[in-house]
């Protein structure tokens, strides 16, 4: 590098300099300094496009200060600067993040802007970590921060999420971190943070990778690096459980192999108590116990009997020796997988066996099936009482009524789904859908299906649609919407529609409360008014549409997203009316 003084007016800040161009630094703990005694550490700095001018790479706040200080004195005219090659943009960015990191630590979204550019540049995070003296995994988690949507990191950077929250987000895909601001938005809902948020994201069971029996290379399932915690968990908590289980047993068999009389595998959860057993040879008939714990953790006890067992022996009396069984784990393996393939391969010619068995899965459940049914919660208990009083609701609840009848369910039980209560479970339930019909056994699934619809869902959308619901056959208006409206823009809108456009540029100018009440005489024919009939609100009708431009409307969003996928077409512009027109016609 070359060190010369340039003038100040020669100077302006390089795109690459890790702090930016626009925002004006923080000067309070520089500008004192440089009033008194000037600017004593050189600029790095490199030619701008001509030998006349240069950009700065490091020092913006030195030049920022000066800047201020020859406004107030014009005592500063040129600053000491180096002078980098031209042309080398990497070499750039990282002058400028060691400057800074030097002299006041960036924050780590900005860190991570930069190392992201320094990569895109060609550096390699073996690179970046040695020339900031950070370990590889350092650089790796900050870049790490990458996988983030770029409000998660806004909302970090604003502080508005803590640091253990963001480094689990990072776990997270796309799709997931979307799920969780959409509960972050919704004031019903709780965005689950800190450790809470990493037990979500993996379903509930975070099992460390070191819990492992087996040989990680040959796992066939999805792992998930933590980089802040430098561990790795299991995507899939069934598909661990399957490969660990099999490596338990192929334990079990090694340990039979060397001669021990007994393994035994506790169910998991329950632990091993020294206090229930007594120490015990292999010689002797000591047995081996399997301990697994829920995060997937197993350890083997050895050389252990019973207390029970140990004061029979004391006593003389005769301890039966255990079975060995007739098949050892790999065999029973081999044999369910191949009666497994042999099945559903039949199951192919039996669609009618395969929709019984579906809907006993769909209403029971089972290790691989879980329904959960809509809970339809509401905002208050007008809106609760609105949904279970309409038509629509009160059709599907005679249905689901019939349903529990033919099932044989207590009439007041509340759904269908999970509502089964036989001894037997899903093999009982699924004989007594062997007894009906087709046609009995589709209704039972319609309600099954609408009790786990989820409601505001794009699958809803998608619906309406395909069934050309007419939402002014099933619905009427009532106070518990009213009431809600109390958007001024909104309520003109409505009065338009359900009054006309003279009466709606006459009262314009009232307000929101009286428009309200000019609505309800409309759509009542009370007050001397022409009663409207047949009347929904846009965001209410299939395809939905927004009566404004200022969006927000989750039900017009939704469809907006399957539209294009349908090719049906986005709802069109026409009024209410002209719909009202065309379906008569």
């Amino acid at each position: 590098m070359e060190l010369k003084h340039i003038d100040i007016a020669r100077l302006s800040v390089s795109p690459v300099n890790m702090r930016g161009v626009k925002k004006t630094p923080d000067l309070t703990n520089i500008l004192p300094s440089v009033r008194a005694r000037g600017v004593l550490v050189p600029l790095i700095v490199r030619q701008n496009g001509s030998p006349e001018t240069y950009e700065i790479v490091a020092g913006k706040r030195r030049y920022h200060a000066a800047l201020a200080v020859a406004g107030e004195t014009d005592g500063i005219a040129s600053l000491p600067c180096a002078v980098m090659e031209a042309g080398d943009d990497a070499a750039a960015l990282e002058a400028s993040l060691i400057e800074n990191i030097a002299r006041l630590d960036p924050d780590e979204m900005t860190r991570h802007e930069t190392f992201t550019r320094l990569v895109r540049e060609g550096r390699s995070v073996e690179d970046i970590s040695l020339t900031f003296g950070l370990t590889v995994l350092q650089v790796k988690r900050t870049l790490a921060l990458g996988n983030l949507l770029p409000r998660i990191r806004n909302l970090y950077r604003a502080d508005r999420i803590d640091a253990v929250t963001v480094r689990h987000l990072t776990l997270a895909s796309k799709a997931q971190q979307r799920e969780w601001l959409a509960m972050l938005d919704d004031d019903d809902r709780h965005a689950p943070v800190g450790q809470n948020l990493r037990a979500w994201l993996l379903g509930g069971a975070t099992i460390s990778t070191k819990a492992a029996l087996f040989d990680l290379a040959s796992y066939g399932g999805e792992i998930v690096s933590d980089l802040f915690g430098e561990d790795a968990y299991f995507a899939c908590a069934s598909d661990f459980w399957t490969a660990q289980m099999a490596a338990v047993e192929e334990r079990a068999e090694t340990y039979r192999e060397a001669g021990w009389t007994e393994v035994v595998i506790l169910e998991r959860g329950d632990y091993f108590h020294t206090w229930e057993h007594e120490r015990c040879p292999k010689k002797k008939g000591g047995k081996v116990y399997a301990a697994i714990g829920h995060r997937g953790d197993v350890t083997f006890q050895e050389g252990y009997i019973t207390i029970k067992e140990a004061r029979k022996r004391e006593k003389g009396e005769t301890v039966a020796k255990p079975v060995r069984p007739e098949v050892s784990a790999p065999i029973q393996n081999y044999v369910d997988l191949h009666r497994h393939a042999a099945v559903r391969a039949s199951l192919l010619s039996q669609p009618a066996i395969a929709l019984r068995l579906m809907v006993t899965h769909a209403i029971v459940g089972s290790s691989l099936w879980r329904t959960d049914v809509e809970r339809q919660r509401t905002h208050n208990d007008a809106i609760a009482e609105s949904v279970e009083t309409s038509a629509s609701e009160v059709l599907f609840d005679s249905k689901r009524r019939a349903v529990l009848a033919s099932l044989g369910f207590d009439a007041d039980t509340p759904t269908v789904t999970n509502g089964y209560a036989g001894d037997h479970g899903l093999p009982s339930l699924f004989r007594q859908l062997m007894t009906l019909t087709d046609d009995a056994v589709l209704d039972i699934l319609a309600i099954v299906m609408g009790e786990t619809l989820e409601a505001g869902s794009t699958t809803v959308e998608l619906l309406g649609a395909l069934l050309n619901v007419d939402m002014a056959k099933v619905w009427q208006v009532d106070d518990a919407l009213l009431d809600l409206v109390r958007d001024r823009e909104v309520i003109g809108h409505l009065v338009a529609e359900v009054a006309g456009k003279t009466v709606a540029a006459a009262n314009a100018g009232e307000s929101v409360k009286v428009q309200r009440q000019i609505v309800r005489d409309y759509l009542a024919g009370t007050g001397g008014r022409a009663r409207h009939e047949g009347w929904v609100p846009h965001w209410m009708a299939f395809p939905p549409r927004a009566y404004t431009d200022r969006g927000g409307v989750g039900s017009v969003e939704r469809w907006n997203l399957i539209a294009p996928l349908l090719e049906i077409g986005k709802p069109s512009d026409e009024s209410a009316e002209d719909q009202s027109m065309a379906q008569a016609a």
